[in-house]
């Protein structure tokens, strides 16, 4: 749980904008949002092979793009 104590003569933009950057840093909305829905296991596994492929066509293409 992200925690945030106002300092002396800090402003309440300053104290939101640290707490914002911690919650950021944690993660914590990254864990919400993907545990916002249960997904399976073969679900799981399918939606990483799907995004591992797309990551190695965008490195191919890339190399590709260098070596023009």
């Amino acid at each position: 749980m992200a925690k945030v104590v106002r300092r002396p003569n800090e402003s309440e933009e300053q104290l939101l904008k640290r707490f914002r950057k911690q919650v950021a840093k944690s993660g914590i909305l990254s864990t919400v949002r993907r545990k916002r829905w249960f997904v399976s296991k073969s679900e799981l596994r399918r939606i990483q092979r799907k995004k591992a492929i797309r990551r190695l066509r965008r490195r191919q293409r890339k190399l590709k793009d260098k070596r023009s």
